[in-house]
């Protein structure tokens, strides 16, 4: 499918992406920045539109423009993204320019591809394909070097779950953590308390004021799991909590930049995101 203009319009970055795709751990995989002597590596967990979303690949450009980082973005969907012209419907670009009437017939012809893509993708299967991936990345990267993990809407729960101490791995004789540090942006379908009372690495969070799939009370259930946590003497790590206004689902990836608060969730998430792993990695 071609790239719609829409869909590369959602972003504050202009122009084509800069990487390549190739296999990386079996999975085909956009590659983008420093591979001779990176500072850190930053893997990607996507939106539902994957590898399509020229926006996803232009993401990683940016994370990797001061070159210190390795960026990888895997198609953890093995080729199955959802197609770009349900993101047309449930993400426009501009919902000032979508009817009510079109928004809600879109939704409809959409539906019946969306429910049958989410049945290929349940989560055990889904989980694992992101576990395997780091487990080798982990392996086959250099001791000292650190890996920085940051997920967006679908791909922010994986994110999340990819610093859980249950997923931790061994290497040379010792359990580590498969990532060093996670930024998860308005991360669907999170399980709380389970995806996040075991964090055991750094983690920042982003949520939207007026996203209508993650819950804006999802902030404060994940806060109050760490609070109890830490009351009860567990090891809480150090975790933060961003707020986008308006923060529209997908604010971090497909926002509006011809409007100026829009613009500003886009830029204050690729902010959060480079602010974070400059801290921890």
């Amino acid at each position: 499918m071609e790239p719609c203009d829409g869909c590369i319009q959602g972003t504050i970055h202009e122009g084509q992406p800069q990487g390549r795709e190739e296999i990386v751990h079996d999975l085909n995989t956009y590659v983008v920045g420093n591979r001779s002597d990176p500072r850190a590596i930053v893997v990607m967990y996507s939106d539902i539109f994957g590898l399509l979303l020229p926006n996803n690949k232009l993401i990683a450009d940016a994370y990797a423009k001061s070159g210190e980082y390795l960026v990888y973005l895997p198609d953890f969907f093995e080729g199955d993204p959802v197609p770009l012209k349900v993101a047309d419907v449930m993400i426009p670009v501009d919902a000032a320019k979508q009817s009510t009437f079109a928004k809600y017939t879109g939704l409809l012809a959409s539906m019946p591809t969306f429910l049958m893509w989410m049945g290929r993708h349940k989560h055990a299967s889904t989980d694992q394909v992101c576990v395997e991936f780091l487990q080798k990345l982990r392996r086959d990267t250099p001791r000292g070097r650190k890996i920085g993990m940051v997920g967006f809407c679908w791909g922010g729960r994986y994110a999340v779950r990819a610093g859980l101490a249950s997923n931790a791995v061994e290497v040379g004789g010792e359990k580590v953590p498969l990532v060093d540090a996670v930024v998860a942006l308005h991360p669907s379908n999170m399980a709380v308390p389970a995806d996040i009372e075991a964090l055991a690495v750094p983690t920042s969070f982003g949520w939207g004021v007026e996203d209508s799939v993650v819950s804006f009370d999802q902030k404060a259930k994940v806060e109050e799991t760490h609070a109890r946590a830490a009351a009860a003497g567990g090891e809480v790590p150090v975790t933060e909590h961003k707020t986008y206004k308006p923060g529209r689902h997908g604010f971090g990836v497909r926002g509006n930049p011809d409007d100026p608060a829009e613009r500003a969730c886009l830029e204050g998430t690729e902010k959060q995101v480079l602010d974070w792993f400059q801290r921890w990695l």
